[in-house]
């Protein structure tokens, strides 16, 4: 039987480890519980999130148990790891709707039926803590002067680090600690900007309870570039399909660069590395087709078999120009609203556009086309002539596609 530790080598996942060769041994002869720590600072997870969820779920088919932690108590302080200025502070019932959101969006990928998996929130322990007990009993054993040598807040110095923030690394350590107790927890994973948190605990669970832990980091999804995926022009891909629809989720992976095909399927799919390789060494036109099975079968884990199907039959009948279905983005409006209304006003009806100002710059740089004709004239106005069958279809720049219907 395959180690996992050599299923996530291979898949391109490792990025650092505290004891490469015993944490594989571990995961070899053992049912080993680990956790991955989630602060709800949003409503809905992110496709970062997602590769770390995918990992879960890799660890967990192979018999371990996996511990979703919700950051319920870190969330309240902030994480300044790559950050360049301080979060919004939430209220405590922002953070408790966004963790009930991504615990939502967590079943469909892992298993917490059965003793299989567990769902955790550190404010269940932080919340309680009196303050000058924990200083005592945890405080002691971190340095300063280390502490502000860890990337996260290295970054900080110059712009200034709240002292508020400074807590964080020793929070999330205080985590491992408490998961060791309360659950046996051995290894915490996470993105590698969590590495020098993600050690801090470890060694406080040496320090403190004299046995050995391990932490593991993953790769940030980045393109052949270097720059993290998972952004576009409107903002992050969502999870939620409310905030990203099934069918821009899609489109997502169908237009990435065809030299990332293969590191976002082997990173972003469970399709075996013989089928990933060949997949990726496909050339020209024929990496299209690699890229359709990416979109699809991303869609598929985050969305269902229903809604990726949906998607795809819109993108082949988009860029076919045939009848469109209905996971295209669209708009209603009616006939009354139509009238008087240019190019400007319906951009913003649409969200294509946050203003006349950013819609008048988008048309003037050719990057407003309604059913396939540039838009030129920014004082053009929308008739019921442009529509077919009472349906136009606008695109903005090369990707975006954005279905009207009157009605």
């Amino acid at each position: 039987m395959t180690n996992v530790f050599d299923i996530l080598k291979e898949r391109g996942f490792i990025k650092q480890a505290t004891h490469e060769d015993e944490i594989r041994e571990l995961l070899g002869k053992e049912e080993v519980t680990f956790y991955i720590g989630f602060d709800p600072t949003a409503d809905s997870l992110h496709i970062g999130h997602f590769l770390q969820v995918i990992t879960m779920a890799h660890l967990q088919r192979a018999g371990h148990k996996p511990i979703f932690l919700i950051g319920g108590g870190t969330a309240m302080v902030g994480d300044p790891s790559g950050r360049t200025d301080m979060r919004r502070m939430l209220t405590p019932e922002e953070i408790n709707h966004n963790g009930d959101r991504f615990i939502q969006q967590t079943k469909g990928f892992l298993d917490f039926t059965e003793d299989k998996g567990i769902l955790a929130n550190n404010a269940d322990w932080l919340m309680e803590l009196e303050y000058v007990p924990f200083l005592r009993e945890v405080g002691k054993h971190f340095s300063v002067n280390r502490m502000l040598t860890a990337e996260c807040y290295k970054n900080r110095m110059e712009k200034g680090l709240s002292f508020l923030e400074f807590n964080y690394m020793i929070m999330q350590a205080y985590d491992f600690l408490e998961l060791y107790r309360r659950h046996g927890c051995r290894m915490q994973l996470g993105g590698d900007d969590q590495w020098s948190n993600i050690i801090a605990g470890a060694d406080l669970i040496r320090r403190i309870e004299g046995e050995s832990a391990y932490g593991m980091t993953f790769t940030l999804l980045t393109t052949s570039e270097g720059k993290k995926m998972g952004k576009t022009e409107s903002g992050a891909i969502w999870l939620d399909p409310e905030k990203t629809s099934p069918f821009e989720f899609y489109q997502y992976w169908r237009n990435v660069d065809d030299k990332d095909v293969e590191n976002c399927l082997s990173l972003l799919t469970f399709l075996p590395m013989d089928e990933v390789r060949k997949l990726g060494a496909l050339q020209g036109s024929e990496i299209n087709k690699a890229k359709e099975i990416l979109a699809f079968e991303v869609t598929k884990l985050v969305h269902g078999a229903d809604e990726a199907t949906k998607a795809e039959e819109a993108a082949k009948a988009l860029f076919g120009q045939g009848a469109i279905g209905g996971s295209v983005p669209t708009t209603e409006i009616s006939k009354d609203q139509l009238k008087d209304m240019d190019i400007l006003a319906l951009l913003i009806t649409t969200d294509l556009s946050p203003s006349r100002g950013e819609g008048r710059r988008l048309v003037q740089q050719g990057g407003i086309s309604i059913n396939e004709e540039k838009v030129t004239d920014f004082n053009m106005t929308i008739s019921e002539s442009l529509f077919n069958n009472d349906t136009i279809m606008i695109r903005k720049g090369k990707k975006v596609y954005h279905q009207v219907k009157l009605v």
